[in-house]
C-alpha cells in the first residue's frame, strides 16, 4: 500500500486545526481508501491550545504525527522541515490549517501522480481576497516567475503534490530559508497544474503579518532571481552614460555660444543629489539582501530546532533529527 504524506504547518490555529485533520481524513476515507495516510503537523511553538488539540488527536490516530518546534521559526522553515520528515511515496507539501487550499483536490492530485507526473501543483485561478492584496500578489509572482529562469506558471503556491524522488532532490538543496514553491520547479521532473479557487479563512485571522509577508517575498525574489542585480548593473551604466552625454552637451553649447559657464543651479544640484542618493541606496539595499542570504548560508544554522516529535517511529526520528541539526 502506497503512503501519501500531508504536511500542515501551524501556529495558534486552535480554531481550525481539528477541522483540518477531519477534512483530510474524510477525503482519504471517501476517495483514497487504498492509500495509507500520514498527516504531519508542524507546530511552531503555539501559545494557545493548538498543541493540546493535536496531542489528543494523535493519541487516537497513529497516522497523525507532530513536530513541536522549540520556538517560532517562521512558516517556511517549519513547513520545509516537515516535508523532509515525511516518509510517503508522495508528499503534499503544504496543507494549510485554515483550509484555504481545498483538501478535496487531493484525489485529483493523486490520480495525476499515478499517471506519471512527479509534481502536481495547484494554480490559484481565483482568490477570495481584497483587490489590493490580490493585485500585489499577482504582480509579485509574475515578476518572480518571469525572471527566475525557471518555467513556473504564475499563481502557483506551495499546494503541490511531489513524488518521493522530487522530495529527495529537494533534500539536496542546502537552503536555510527555503522558498519551497519554486524548489520543485528547480528540481525539474514532469509536472502538471490544476486550477482551483483559493478560499478565504473560515475562522480566525492569519498569523502571517505584513512584515513577515514582505520578508518572505523578498526571500523569494532574491533566492531565484538575479534580475535586481542586473537592474543595478544596467541602471548604473545608463546613468553614467547619461551623465557623460550631458557633460559633452554642455561643453559643446559653451564652445558654440562663446558663453561662460552659467552659475550653478542650486535647486538642480539638490534635486540631483537626492535622486542619485536614492538610486544608490535602493540598489545597495537590494545587494544587501543577497549578502544576507549568503551570510545565512555561511552560518549554517539548523532550519529549526525541534523540542519534541510525537508518533514518529524511532528510526525515522533519529534520521531526520540528525539532518535537521546539520
Amino acid at each position: 500500500m502506497k503512503t501519501i504524506s500531508i504536511v500542515t504547518p501551524c501556529y495558534n490555529e486552535e480554531d481550525n486545526i481539528k477541522e483540518c485533520y477531519q477534512d483530510v481524513k474524510a477525503v482519504f476515507d471517501a476517495f483514497l481508501p487504498e492509500y495509507k495516510r500520514e498527516h504531519i503537523f508542524c507546530d511552531n511553538a503555539s501559545d494557545d491550545s493548538t498543541l493540546d488539540i493535536l496531542r489528543e488527536i494523535a493519541k487516537l490516530d497513529p497516522a497523525v504525527r507532530i513536530i513541536v518546534n522549540s520556538r517560532n521559526f517562521g512558516p517556511m522553515r517549519s513547513n520545509f522541515n516537515g516535508v523532509l520528515a515525511a516518509s510517503g511515496d508522495a508528499v503534499l507539501l503544504f496543507m494549510p490549517a485554515d483550509l484555504q487550499d481545498p483538501p478535496e483536490l487531493l484525489p485529483k492530485f493523486v490520480a495525476l501522480w499515478e499517471q506519471g507526473y512527479e509534481t502536481v501543483y495547484g494554480i490559484r485561478a481565483t482568490r477570495e481576497e481584497g483587490v489590493v492584496m490580490r493585485t500585489v500578489r499577482s504582480v509579485y509572482y509574475r515578476i518572480v516567475t518571469t525572471f527566475s529562469g525557471l518555467s513556473v506558471p504564475p499563481k502557483v503556491g506551495d499546494f503541490q503534490l511531489a513524488d518521493r524522488k522530487v522530495v529527495e532532490a529537494m533534500r539536496q538543496i542546502k537552503d536555510n530559508y527555503p522558498f519551497m514553491r519554486m524548489m520543485t520547479f528547480e528540481c525539474g521532473f514532469r509536472s502538471i497544474g490544476i486550477s482551483y479557487h483559493w478560499r478565504g479563512r473560515r475562522r480566525g485571522f492569519s498569523k502571517n503579518r505584513m512584515c513577515n509577508l514582505l520578508d518572505q517575498g523578498m526571500n523569494g525574489l532574491v533566492t531565484f532571481n538575479k534580475f535586481p542585480l542586473r537592474i543595478a548593473l544596467y541602471g548604473g551604466f545608463m546613468l553614467s552614460a547619461l551623465s557623460i552625454s550631458m557633460a559633452i552637451f554642455n561643453v559643446l553649447v559653451e564652445i558654440i555660444s562663446y558663453q561662460k559657464p552659467a552659475a550653478p543651479g542650486i535647486m538642480t544640484i539638490i534635486i540631483g543629489m537626492f535622486f542619485f542618493s536614492g538610486v544608490q541606496l535602493f540598489f545597495l539595499g537590494f545587494m544587501s539582501e543577497y549578502v544576507m542570504q549568503i551570510y545565512d548560508q555561511v552560518r549554517n544554522t539548523p532550519r529549526v530546532v525541534e523540542r519534541e516529535r510525537i508518533n514518529f517511529p524511532k528510526q525515522v526520528d533519529m534520521k531526520n533529527g540528525c539532518e535537521n541539526m546539520e
